[in-house]
């Protein structure tokens, strides 16, 4: 759906979100997910490499996960596993809560005239089941896996999001918690703001090229002024 422009400042950055580890509490919940998942193909993985990968694409994840075990898949089971973890999440989505901040941040945005979008390399399914821990008004452009080409570290996502809102990706900052999400923003040529509650420290990310980087959206909101974006 198209956003609503008549309330959006254009004389203000759009704000393109990551969903797990940048505005929910969720990441810990897709690495168990995704451990049942390769344990039940019998792919044995230790939780903190499945971290390390956490905000790819699904069929990037699978792949670069198996290389490291040194065992071949078919296209066939790489989908069943993909297939085994949304399943295995869904299982677990209750447990998922929204980061501090993060909602009050989206509605200041919103208040704010600041346009925003979230853009995610979770799967249609996997991210209407997170949404439901967040108030998403319905004009608000939501770029799921299923709806690019290519997911992160592609920039295909926030490219999306940008243009569903009707904004040069130029005039955009991308907001997540991975050096996954910060590779995409540069390879759009965004300015990317991290957030450390997805498990990345400072340095990662900015290595990776955050501009500047936040302990979670409650820290982000409390310094909105940085990123040029005016609360009074």
């Amino acid at each position: 759906m198209a956003p609503n422009t008549s309330s959006l400042r254009t004389d203000r950055p759009a704000v393109l979100f990551d969903l797990d580890g940048t505005l929910l509490d969720s990441v810990y919940q897709h690495v168990l997910a995704w451990k049942e998942a390769l344990e039940s193909a019998g792919i044995p993985l230790s939780i903190w490499r499945i971290h390390r990968r956490i905000g790819m694409s699904g069929g990037l994840f699978v792949r670069a996960l198996v290389r490291e075990t040194g065992r071949e898949l078919t296209a066939g089971e790489a989908d069943r596993l993909r297939k085994l973890h949304e399943e295995a999440y869904g299982r677990r989505v209750r447990e998922v809560k929204p980061l501090p901040g993060a909602q009050r941040l989206l509605e200041v945005l919103t208040d704010l005239g600041v346009p925003w979008a979230i853009a995610t390399s979770s799967s249609d399914v996997t991210a209407a089941a997170s949404l439901t821990m967040l108030d998403v008004p319905r004009d608000v452009p939501v770029i799921t896996r299923d709806k690019v080409a290519y997911a992160k570290p592609n920039p295909d996502l926030f490219l999306a999001a940008a243009e569903a809102l009707g904004r040069a990706i130029t005039d955009s900052f991308v907001v997540g918690d991975s050096v996954w999400d910060m590779l995409a923003a540069q390879r759009a040529q965004a300015l990317g703001i991290g957030v450390l509650s997805g498990g990345y420290g400072r340095e990662e990310l900015e290595t990776a090229g955050a501009y500047r980087s936040y302990d979670d959206p409650l820290d982000l909101l409390e310094h909105l002024d940085e990123l040029g974006i005016r609360t009074r």
